[in-house]
């Protein structure tokens, strides 16, 4: 990202954003029950919608084992887009892990691991995310845009496909090109985004009231 605009603020969520936290549960649900479910199957759903009713509960307390967020994988470009992001702007880790307190110390612990530009006073456990000072929030649920007085940039995942109100990036190659989109905008700058970015027709509407 060119250094055109000011310093942001910008708080990133980590499920599904920074991390492949689908990519864990489906390999291991497929492990214990000898299934094949991949990605494609989840259009507008979480695992635990598809499953076999005698499967969810395994499913819903598959995220509370201790070391489950200990392992998971980063997504790709997610490294290298946080690094360019850290370089120039003011950035944030905002997670709704107060739904799984046995995770605080797993995510802490993989941020050191990966992404040590993050000071500890930056990491945001918190479920209501609308408390949130900053111009830009990168998260996966757009229920987290809900009052918040910055800009939602929905990360693309399999279970928001229905979501058509904000913003969406198809992964980390496009974030950048997005902030970019909304400065320019926000700024009276013109400013061509890359054909891949999909836009709402309803985006000036939402984020410049």
């Amino acid at each position: 990202m060119s250094r055109t605009y000011e310093t942001l603020r910008i708080a990133v969520d980590m499920d599904e954003v920074l991390t492949d936290t689908l990519g864990k549960q489906l390999r291991l649900y497929n492990q214990r029950y000898g299934t094949s479910a991949s990605h494609s199957d989840l259009y507008g759903n979480n695992l635990v919608d598809i499953a076999p009713e005698p499967h969810k509960e395994w499913l819903r307390s598959m995220l509370h084992d201790p070391g489950f967020f200990a392992d998971l994988e980063p997504l790709p470009g997610a490294l290298e887009g946080m690094e360019r992001l850290c370089a120039q702007h003011d950035v944030f880790i905002a997670s709704a892990a107060t739904q799984f307190p046995n995770s605080f110390n797993e995510k802490i612990a993989w941020l050191k691991l990966y992404l040590p530009q993050i000071p500890l006073n930056r990491i945001i456990f918190c479920g209501d995310k609308s408390i949130l000072n900053v111009d830009y929030l990168i998260d996966d649920s757009a229920y987290h845009f809900e009052g918040l007085r910055g800009v939602g940039l929905l990360f693309d995942a399999p279970h928001n496909q229905h979501q058509r109100d904000y913003f969406r990036v198809h992964g980390w190659p496009e974030v950048e090109a997005a902030i970019a989109l909304h400065e320019a905008r926000k700024n009276g700058v013109d400013y061509t985004a890359p054909e891949e970015i999909y836009e709402p027709e309803d985006l000036l509407k939402l984020n410049f009231k």
